[in-house]
């Protein structure tokens, strides 16, 4: 999920903006559907709405799944910025976790680095946003919004 003052895509921003070479997780092919959380905020409210007797699940991403290194690079263009991505293996990010979590407020932490192993993306089988009736934000158009107004 991200939004304005995230902890996630202005994480990404804030340090393509820091370093010229950006280490990934892996090699940037974990796959993510990142949600703008206002539309999440919506798809709460309809669902609260609806007062079934047997609310399902919902699985609600955003218009579209990128690999990590794929949405790297869109946070860096929408930015103006042209990186060097380099892949940094995962037994290495979780030695830094593990080391980061001694310290009173961690960077980084093992349950971090677990969820950038594996895929985050909704399941086409499962009732989302559509459903809904949501058209959900794209991370490019939130971004632009964003930057324009917290620079």
């Amino acid at each position: 999920m991200f939004g304005p003052d995230d902890a996630f895509l202005i994480t990404i921003l804030n340090l393509l903006r820091r370093l010229p070479i950006y280490p990934m997780f892996g090699r940037g092919l974990m796959r993510l559907q990142p949600v703008y959380v206002e539309d999440v905020a919506e798809a709460i409210a309809r669902i609260i709405e609806r007062a079934e007797a047997q609310p399902g699940i919902f699985e609600c991403g955003g218009p579209r799944a990128y690999s990590y290194e794929e949405f790297v690079g869109v946070v860096a263009r929408q930015a103006g910025l042209a990186p060097i991505l380099i892949p940094i293996p995962f037994v290495v990010w979780r030695a830094l976790a593990w080391a980061s979590e001694i310290l009173p407020d961690p960077l980084l932490t093992r349950n971090q680095v677990e969820l950038m192993e594996i895929d985050t993306v909704s399941s086409p089988e499962m009732p989302g946003f559509v459903e809904l009736g949501i058209s959900p934000h794209s991370v490019e158009a939130m971004l632009q919004e964003m930057l324009s107004k917290y620079g």
